[in-house]
């Protein structure tokens, strides 16, 4: 099989583990991720609960060359508009916070400003509206947002319900190469890594044993 994708996040803190790296210079972070063959970046710019902000993301474009995903609670069109500024490619949709047709307009919306939409679940229910309104990058995140409890099994058992055309991509929780080629047989087709890579004491390293660990699959 083909190596994963591999989305790699910056993240200084979250709100499960409190600050992950004190010292954590984000836009040198980012430049490995660029330099190792990242497919993707995904930047943090929550200021309340993961101390980021829409600048870095500023910064973190100006210094790589890879597609960059604006990670942060998006509620409506203003954020768009304002990450396209910032240098987004793709913005962040979560099904638990968009009720009614906001999840849809937001991705029409998306769409209009050239922005990859990705639309995150974490039940059945959340799956089968994201592909209601005909999402092309579905994400899955395996921690509950209202425990942040993790389990892997939260992608395994949401796949088979998710038709071909959408690219699954399984959010949260890997830490090493085992982990990610459980959700790549099961169908998923990139997986994005944040704690797993930002505590790393050898970053390339890491990278190489999560993306490696897709062609195994």
């Amino acid at each position: 099989g083909a190596p994963v994708a591999l989305v790699a996040e910056v993240k200084k803190a979250s709100p499960s583990r409190g600050v992950l790296a004190a010292d954590l210079d984000p836009v040198a972070l980012a430049q490995t991720y660029d330099r190792h063959g990242v497919h993707a970046i995904s930047v943090l710019t929550d200021e309340k609960y993961f101390k980021g902000h829409l600048d870095l993301l500023a910064a973190i474009r100006a210094r790589t060359r890879v597609p960059l995903l604006r990670k942060d609670f998006t509620i409506d069109e203003w954020q768009l508009w304002e990450s396209r500024a910032a240098g987004a490619d793709a913005i962040l949709l979560i099904v638990s916070i968009l009720p009614g047709s906001i999840l849809g307009d937001l991705l029409a919306a998306a769409k209009g400003l050239g922005l990859a939409a990705l639309v995150e679940c974490h039940t059945a229910a959340e799956v089968d509206r994201a592909l209601g309104v005909g999402c092309r990058l579905l994400g899955i995140n395996n921690r509950d947002l209202a425990t942040f409890e993790t389990r892997i099994e939260t992608t395994l058992d949401l796949l088979p319900q998710i038709p071909p055309g959408p690219i699954v991509i399984s959010e949260s929780g890997f830490f090493t190469g085992e982990q990610v080629q459980r959700v790549v047989t099961a169908g998923a087709r990139a997986v994005l890594v944040g704690e797993g890579l930002v505590r790393a004491t050898d970053v390339p390293d890491k990278i190489r044993e999560l993306t490696l660990a897709g062609a195994e699959s």
